[in-house]
């Protein structure tokens, strides 16, 4: 099982926040624990989560859980250096419904 590459050093930053309430759905909510709360998004096309690390890092899998009826229905996963072009690196397809769900990275 791969170790978490989130740490207190790790900025984050989210397309949106459902109906700007960052104290009850905002990002802090992402990474804490705490299955009775999340990070939700406002409705629209594009939603993105941008992690930047302290340090290089190599992913190995992402996992995600979306609410059931709400999830991404194509994501993908883009990185790049610090100040360098994005690249896709793959793209995954996570089914609708609230179960942790694995995307391998290549």
């Amino acid at each position: 099982m791969a170790a978490s590459l989130i740490c207190s050093k790790t900025e984050s930053r989210v397309s949106s926040v459902l109906n700007r309430d960052v104290k009850q759905f905002g990002k802090k909510y992402m990474f804490d624990s705490n299955e009775e709360t999340c990070w939700n998004s406002d409705q629209g096309g594009c939603q993105w989560v941008f992690l930047e690390f302290p340090q290089p890092v190599r992913v190995s899998e992402v996992k995600v859980q979306f609410q059931g009826g709400f999830s991404g229905k194509t994501c993908r996963l883009e990185g790049c250096e610090k100040e360098g072009e994005f690249e896709t690196f793959s793209y995954f397809y996570p089914e609708d419904n609230n179960s942790l769900q694995i995307s391998f990275a290549p």
